[in-house]
């Protein structure tokens, strides 16, 4: 059987699984469509919840990230999972006590302000949109390569089968897709892992492996990789970052962007009870961590296997690096994984030296210039998009075929599992935050569900749209819309719960001024690029406010939020007694409160 049929039974396989779950589940009713009916198991609302929240980017793109950039790309794996951690702890148990369907009808009824909905409603979808981006982008990378289709038939693919699953099944059928998608994936991420790590060091456990030896040098992984890189002019995968300031913002923007996301904290309204929000943050975070620790080793074990691939003679045991590397594959005799990639054009080769063979380093290392030239290289003519190491991964340790199948139907099943929660969390707000709670409050049952499936079906034609003609920083938009959502969402809802003062004057001016601010500040340096064609200034450290990056700036957003919202209200008055009495009994979650529609 040829690898493309494999790939497509694998594929297949999934896309039959989660249409028949769609069907089985299909929401009757608003609160199933919203909720799920309130009723969902904490293990399996843990199982969806990782699902939803291990995007695309962290299956296909995280590894890719650490592995070009080692420690100093640490910060998405902090910054995640530092942020699951305060969603779980800080909102999750006692957004589940307020008992309503979305983020927006929580800051709505909180901040006694149908003005504060509308607020996050927008900011909601800027987000979401923002978001999905990558979901669509990152669906049409796997399918391009595995289904052997072009990148905008693969996202036509990836829309269809999300409207099939979403716009019928509503968060029933999402949820119960989303408990699948995560078997998928994560025996899809982990079983190569495996496979690798036992190739590379003859440790099975993959985050034991990354610290283990390598088998054929003799010398640890991790020191292996760090002395290849070195000698190319890349920069050591253990060294440390110049600018701590815009890491650490960076990772902070992170963490408040994955506590302040939607599609996350509504999962957390479907299950029966507080106590059951809590365990399900606890499941969710174990079966996220069984991703989560296993990326690193994939990163580094993916980065050494592309860089003996192109200096085989630099693999083993080392005496003179400048002969091994002086040596490197000839473009004639590059593996079949590199044939089959370059078809995709997410590999590239430019023999500018015109002898045959792939030279492979840092280019835009001016104290490796001299050694390149004495080598008689004249520029860097291997281009690898981060984005493929973690497919390609399989086949560069010339795996088993049906590996190959397995990690294209979990990359795939990472960006539709994702994607589908951000659609459910748009679809929601306009039907029934905007729609139901503003626009016509005497609006049916079944009016209100006939608007949400219209809602989710304009939103999967909207995001379709969007991965079809991405902007000019598609490659950061999911770093983007973390910071988006940590910078208008995440403060007005810590606020809402913990303080009793905060009202909503200060909650509307807070979330615009932390969303205008981010805005105005990622769109200087990244956004009119998409507009005009150039940037306002060049994305450079130079020009940045303070070093301070445009994806760290959310962290930035978010402090200007807090800021604008307490001097606000402490200038306004207060908020009613009855606010205050409800975050009063918000605050101590005791009981268990069904989602309500009131």
């Amino acid at each position: 059987m040829s690898q493309f049929a494999i790939n497509l039974l694998f594929v297949g396989a999934s896309f039959a699984l989660y249409i028949g779950i769609a069907i089985w589940a299909r929401a009757g009713s608003t609160k199933e469509f919203y909720v799920a009916g309130g009723g969902v198991h904490p293990i399996t609302n843990g199982m969806a919840t990782a699902a939803d929240w291990m995007s695309a980017a962290s299956f296909i793109s995280m590894a890719g990230l650490l592995a070009s950039g080692g420690y100093a790309n640490s910060s998405f794996l902090m910054g995640w999972t530092g942020g699951y951690v305060i969603l779980a702890l800080l909102l999750a148990p006692y957004l589940r006590k307020f008992g309503k369907f979305t983020v927006p009808d929580f800051i709505g009824d909180r901040f006694y302000s149908s003005t504060a909905r509308t607020v996050a409603v927008i900011c909601l979808i800027i987000a979401s949109v923002t978001y999905v981006i990558g979901q669509m982008t990152g669906a049409g990378v796997a399918f391009s390569r595995f289904l052997e289709v072009s990148n905008t038939w693969g996202i036509w693919i990836a829309a269809t089968i999300v409207f099939l699953y979403a716009v019928f099944g509503g968060m029933k059928g999402i949820t119960y897709t989303q408990v699948a998608q995560y078997v998928v994936l994560i025996i899809a991420y982990t079983i190569p892992a495996v496979f690798i790590s036992l190739q590379l060091t003859g440790n099975p456990i993959p985050m034991f492996g990354m610290f283990s030896t390598h088998t054929e040098s003799g010398l640890p992984l991790l020191v292996k990789l760090s002395e290849i890189l070195v000698e190319l002019g890349f920069q050591d995968y253990a060294a440390d970052v110049s600018n701590k300031l815009n890491m650490v913002l960076f990772t902070l923007s992170l963490m408040v962007g994955t506590a302040g996301l939607p599609h996350v904290i509504i999962r957390f309204f479907t299950v029966p009870k507080v106590a059951d929000a809590r365990w399900s943050a606890g499941w969710a975070l174990v079966f996220i961590a069984i991703l989560y620790t296993t990326a690193p080793a994939v990163a580094s074990m993916a980065r050494l296997n592309l860089l003996t691939t192109v200096y085989p003679e630099a693999a083993g045991q080392v005496e003179d690096y400048e002969q091994a590397l002086s040596n490197p594959i000839l473009y004639e005799e590059r593996p079949e994984w590199v044939r089959t990639w370059e078809a995709t054009g997410l590999i590239s080769f430019n023999d500018q030296n015109q002898d045959g063979r792939i030279q492979y380093y840092n280019a835009a290392n001016p104290n490796f210039a001299p050694i390149a030239e004495e080598r008689g290289w004249a520029g860097n003519e291997l281009t690898v998009n981060n984005d493929i190491l973690v497919l390609a991964n399989p086949e560069i340790a010339n795996l088993p075929g049906w590996v190959i199948g397995l990690i294209a139907a979990g990359g795939i099943a990472a960006a539709l599992s994702t994607a589908a929660g951000l659609l459910l969390a748009i679809s929601s707000a306009i039907s029934h935050d905007l729609i139901k709670k503003t626009i016509n409050p005497a609006i049916t049952e079944k009016g209100e569900m006939l608007a949400a499936r219209i809602s989710m079906a304009g939103a999967i034609l909207l995001a379709t749209y969007l991965g079809l003609n991405p902007p000019g920083f598609a490659a950061q938009v999911v770093a983007l819309a973390f910071g988006i959502a940590g910078a208008s969402l995440f403060p007005v809802l810590m606020m809402g719960i913990f303080s009793k003062r905060v009202n909503s004057k200060g909650a509307i001016a807070g979330m615009l001024a932390g969303l205008i601010s981010t805005l105005l500040y990622i769109f200087t340096y990244l956004g009119w690029f998409f507009i005009s064609g150039t940037n306002m200034l060049p994305n450079t450290p130079d020009n940045w406010l303070f070093g301070i990056s445009p994806l760290s700036f959310g962290a930035v957003g978010a402090m200007i939020n807090f800021a604008v919202a307490f001097s606000v209200s402490h200038a306004t008055e207060e908020p009613p007694q009855e606010i205050q009495d409800l975050v009063e009994s918000v605050r101590f979650p005791k009981g268990a409160g069904a989602a309500v529609d009131h």
